[in-house]
């Protein structure tokens, strides 16, 4: 019978421990690719995360920035109405002013053409008791 020695090349323990070795060799090297992969993933999704937040914040920034121009404009305007309600109290109170200095222009013409007539009748009495 022939039989395999253990010296042998060709012998099942040499295949066999090659088997091994060739299979820790691709193992050892899987596993550093996967390693690798792992650390380009991380990698890349930190990236991404770091340009998200980035784009975020930026979109915040703008929103802040924004948000400041209108609470100016707003005290701004606030401002505005303020003078201009002054001006409008100013406005109202002159022209009431004015409006009560008309309506005593009118009561005092009123007066006087009441006066006149009442001069008038006065003088019209006198002169018919004159000429009696």
């Amino acid at each position: 019978m022939d039989r395999v020695r253990p010296g042998e090349p060709n012998s099942l323990e040499a295949s066999l421990t090659q088997m091994i070795n060739v299979h820790h060799y691709r193992s050892l090297k899987l596993r550093a690719f996967t390693e690798e992969s792992k650390k380009g993933a991380v990698h890349s999704a930190n990236r991404v995360s770091n340009l998200l937040v980035d784009a975020v914040n930026g979109s915040v920034q703008e929103a802040y920035v924004i948000e400041k121009k209108i609470e100016l404009e707003i005290r701004a305007l606030a401002a505005a109405i303020m003078r201009f309600g002054k001006q409008t109290d100013q406005w109202l109170a002159s022209s009431h002013a004015i409006n009560t200095a008309i309506k005593e222009i009118g009561d005092f013409e009123n007066w006087m053409k009441t006066m006149e007539f009442d001069c008038r009748s006065i003088s019209a009495a006198i002169r018919n008791i004159h000429q009696s």
